[in-house]
């Protein structure tokens, strides 16, 4: 019986009209059997990666395997195993089929988690717990891992809930997760929800009921031109005075918030779990989203030993943490051993310089832009250097100095989710939402993001799979030691 294969116009329609992840994966991969991207798949050559190298490593894997050499498969692993072995995280390879790589890529990939559960597996008469535990925690380190980071934007913030939706429905959130702006609501809530109760805090109407009314106008001649109190509310009902260890303890993740300085010589900070332990969600929240002039600056606060609420880091004000600190990649770096960024990106400053799809970064064009936006950045940042020497007033100075700051990030990560690039979105920044405008953000986030799920799947799953092992390799020595705690909450850096 043959079997009818539609043609391409109309493969290409059913994904632009996918209602779900499941259909538009379905439908890509018939658009990759259709126009020959599958021959390329199985095709190892390219000179867009080592594939001798990663060929030879799966040869070597497999022969391991084969002959239960565990020590061998132990000492391969060791050798140089890294996120980008031999380029195969190329984004030239990217833009020659909507889903997958080289198909060598994916054996290797797979090998590498075959051997790593092997090893786990591995006969403790032959492998000691304590050599496993060793092997796995200092692979882990070496290896690095995965963070996603949520910009500002305002009213447009919201698209960061879509995208969040669509990882969390793929099991792919990373254990580290910062936010700026509107990005740290989105933060804070998954990192004051379990799993299991995230969904329903990113579904339209809960966010509408939420945020319907953040921008309340409070007038000329105030301290701010918004009223905050509603924005206060809403996140005092949100996160009440969790702090960012209590949120740790209950879902897992390292949840980070920026915040920005409101006066000259202070340095942006990170506030999370390891370097602000009792700092509270709330204050932290608000600060990172009052856009100065709009909102007035924030004291941050914080729960002492006894429980009583008192200020953090006194004398000290915070405004919006997307003006320094947007994607704070270097402290969650130096804080995590991150060394992969996935990026949902909505600042409107960010977005006309951010690419617009996975391969035009290696374009001839896409180099000639990315040459003259650093440019242009490199002599902006100067004049404003220059510019700030000769002004001697402290607010015009100030004022200077964060315009500087907003010029001089780097507002890009390895994998950058975006929106639809439509000016109506603008008129969302500085809006109050609408149920229309919600659903619309959450599905353009959802959306976006689809795009890029087997990339984020390919490039977080050995990170992940040594996370989860040596996770519970700890939960073993802690209960076998009478200190046992569960394997989400157990660290594994």
């Amino acid at each position: 019986m043959a079997i009818f294969t539609p043609g391409l116009s109309a493969i290409e329609k059913e994904i632009a009209n996918a209602a779900d992840y499941p259909t538009y994966r379905e439908a890509s991969l018939a658009h990759d059997a259709l126009t020959g991207a599958d021959e390329w798949k199985n095709e190892d050559v390219s000179q867009h990666y080592d594939y001798r190298l990663i060929r030879k490593r799966v040869e070597r894997m497999q022969a391991a395997r084969k002959l239960q050499d565990v020590y061998g498969l132990m000492s391969i692993i060791h050798e140089g195993l890294h996120g980008n072995l031999g380029n195969i995280a190329n984004p030239a390879l990217l833009g020659q089929c909507r889903i997958g790589t080289k198909n060598l890529i994916q054996t290797f990939i797979d090998e590498v988690i075959t051997a790593l559960n092997t090893i786990y597996e591995a006969d403790e008469s032959l492998v000691d717990f304590y050599e496993k535990k060793r092997f796995f925690e200092e692979t882990t380190y070496a290896f690095g891992q995965s963070c996603l980071m949520l910009s500002g934007g305002a009213g447009l913030g919201i698209f960061h809930a879509g995208v969040v939706k669509s990882l969390n429905q793929q099991n792919l959130l990373p254990g580290v997760i910062s936010g700026a702006s509107a990005g740290a609501i989105i933060a804070a809530l998954i990192g004051t929800r379990k799993q299991s109760e995230l969904e329903a805090c990113l579904a339209p109407e809960f966010i509408l009921e939420k945020f319907r009314y953040w921008r309340h106008w409070s007038g000329f001649g105030k301290k701010s031109l918004f009223d905050s109190r509603a924005l206060e509310n809403t996140l005092i009902e949100l996160f009440d005075i969790m702090t960012f260890d209590e949120a740790f303890a209950l879902s897992g993740k390292h949840i980070n918030v920026s915040v920005s300085p409101a006066d000259l010589h202070q340095q942006s900070r990170v506030l999370n779990a390891k370097t602000s332990p009792r700092a509270v969600i709330t204050q932290a929240v608000r600060a990172s989203t009052a856009v100065p002039v709009f909102f007035s600056p924030v004291q941050l606060k914080a729960k002492n030993l006894q429980g009583d609420i008192v200020p953090y880091i006194p004398n000290r004000r915070f405004v919006d943490g997307s003006m320094m600190a947007d994607l704070p990649y270097k402290q969650l770096s130096r804080l995590y051993g991150v060394n992969h960024s996935i990026v949902s990106q909505t600042n409107p400053l960010a977005i006309p310089f951010v690419p617009a799809n996975r391969s035009e970064e290696t374009s001839i064009t896409g180099l000639t832009f990315r040459h003259v936006r650093q440019l242009a950045k490199s002599n902006s940042v100067f004049a404003f250097d220059v510019l700030e020497k000769w002004v001697n007033h402290r607010g015009t100075k100030l004022a200077i100095h964060k315009v500087r700051s907003i010029i001089d990030q780097q507002y890009v990560g390895n994998i950058n989710i975006l929106p639809q690039r439509q000016l109506r979105s603008l008129t969302q920044i500085m809006a109050n939402p609408t149920l229309e405008s919600v659903t619309n953000l959450i599905s353009d986030g959802e959306r976006a993001t689809w795009e890029h799920i087997d990339n984020i799947e390919r490039n977080t799953k050995i990170s992940e799979t040594l996370r989860r092992l040596l996770a519970k390799l700890k939960e073993r020595e802690a209960r076998v030691s009478g200190h046992a705690t569960s394997s989400a909450r157990t660290e594994s850096t």
